[in-house]
């Protein structure tokens, strides 16, 4: 039995385990014929050119944990940002964990999809927002959606911001041989509110792992949400991370994306702007060596006229890696004035890495500032060589360049003490001591 084959058995398992009355039952079931007729994505497809899921379909994956499992604190404070007091929504094998997590309802909404689902006080909202930005044809998404029972919930009303950042993370213990988990996230932010959410996902053996994630996000007018995507998983974890996001007037809305392990992964990472004066901003670190395989996927859609957005993603990549970058912009023809940036840079330091990057714009507005560019190259040679005259040997030169080269993107980090942490991982991805204060 192929893995399709194993999910669409189980999903009638997994109906058994969920009321029948719920609000989302019709839309679960409606999903799962989308991805019966769909299947997994190929390479024939145009938007998967570049990345075969192939290999995955081969593997057993458990589609349900056979137990619940607890893990210590101790063990996996490193994975936190424990530098600062936030809330946590912490899932274990995909089973939330009450004793790891710290989630609240004092004016604001921090918890679970679960309880979302289940209680009466939430269905309106429910009906109002899920599935309502996801895409209804990308077969992955509708897998997701089929099988949608756990993740976060989020909820800011107007006016509103929680008293500290949200951290979701969602932990592989590996006691299954291999383990397929599909969280998924809702993000509800009302007028003029904000948040600042950071999410891992994070295996703790060899063992294999498979995440198909779905997150949607709306951004009602003036809210401000700050996203930021931790990827440092071991090279036996998959991740395929879909972002729906919805804003409305005047909102400003930033995914950055740090992918720095795993063995592959997809972003696919969706905007759509519905109003005037919207700013969307994407931004993207990739540092990848051994095998590994990133994937960022792109879309800003521009509805509606005087809006902007900003796309910014670097990659580094050595070894036999490959990264692939497929931005578009989409500027609707009354969206005049519309200002869009897409910039997707690439150093290669091994022969053997591969680099396939593709910008994309779509213009049927005549009053529009829009460009995009990509570069592919090695290193300045003769800054190279100018470091390493003041003295600075070659590996540290070389790291010096490539941590300049990313700069950028950290710059526009909300929160000081991640922007440190994500410092302190592409120090250790580069193997040196850059010499100053992270």
């Amino acid at each position: 039995m192929d893995l399709k084959e194993k999910l669409l058995s189980s999903f009638l398992a997994f109906e058994d385990t969920v009321d029948l009355d719920n609000p989302v039952h019709e839309v679960r079931s409606k999903a799962i014929k989308n991805f019966e007729e769909k299947g997994f994505p190929t390479k024939k497809q145009e938007a998967w050119k570049y990345t075969s899921l192939n290999t995955l379909q081969k593997v057993d994956f458990s589609i349900f944990p056979k137990e619940e499992n607890t893990l210590d604190y101790k063990d996996i404070k490193k994975y936190f940002l424990h530098e600062i007091d936030t809330y946590k929504i912490v899932f274990i094998d995909g089973v939330y964990s009450s004793y790891l997590s710290e989630t609240t309802h004092d004016g604001v909404d921090v918890c679970l999809m679960s309880s979302a689902f289940n209680k009466p006080m939430y269905r309106q909202v429910i009906e109002a927002y899920f599935n309502k930005v996801a895409s209804q044809d990308e077969s992955l998404t509708s897998l997701n959606t089929a099988f949608s029972k756990e993740g976060a919930y989020i909820y800011i009303p107007k006016n509103k911001a929680p008293r500290k950042p949200i951290q979701i993370v969602h932990f592989a213990t590996g006691n299954e041989a291999s383990l397929m988990l599909q969280p998924r996230n809702l993000v509800i932010v009302e007028e003029n509110a904000e948040v600042q959410i950071i999410e891992r996902h994070q295996s703790l053996t060899e063992n294999e792992v498979f995440t198909n994630c779905v997150t949607e996000i709306f951004a009602a007018k003036s809210a401000r949400v700050d996203y930021y995507k931790v990827q440092n998983d071991r090279e036996t974890a998959s991740l395929i991370d879909n972002t729906y996001i919805d804003q409305k007037r005047s909102s400003n809305v930033s995914v950055h994306t740090f992918s720095f392990g795993g063995k592959l992964t997809r972003n696919n990472l969706n905007y759509y702007q519905d109003g005037e004066h919207i700013d969307s901003t994407l931004k993207g670190v990739t540092i990848l060596g051994e095998k590994q395989h990133v994937d960022h996927h792109t879309l800003v859609h521009h509805q509606q006229p005087n809006c902007e957005s900003h796309q910014d993603y670097k990659g580094i990549f050595g070894e036999k890696s490959t990264g692939v970058f497929n931005g578009k912009i989409i500027v609707d023809k009354i969206a005049q004035k519309t200002n869009a940036f897409q910039q997707n840079n690439n150093i290669l330091i091994s022969d053997k890495a591969t680099i396939n990057t593709k910008p994309q714009l779509e213009i049927f507005a005549d009053d529009v500032k829009c460009s995009h560019g990509c570069t592919i190259g090695q290193l300045d040679a003769d800054a190279l060589f100018y470091l390493q005259s003041r003295g600075i040997p070659k590996k540290e030169a070389t790291a010096l360049l490539m941590y300049a080269f990313s700069n950028n993107v950290l710059d526009s980090v909300r929160i000081p003490e991640l922007k440190v942490r994500i410092n302190k991982i592409i120090a250790n991805k580069l193997g040196v001591n850059l010499g100053f204060d992270l």
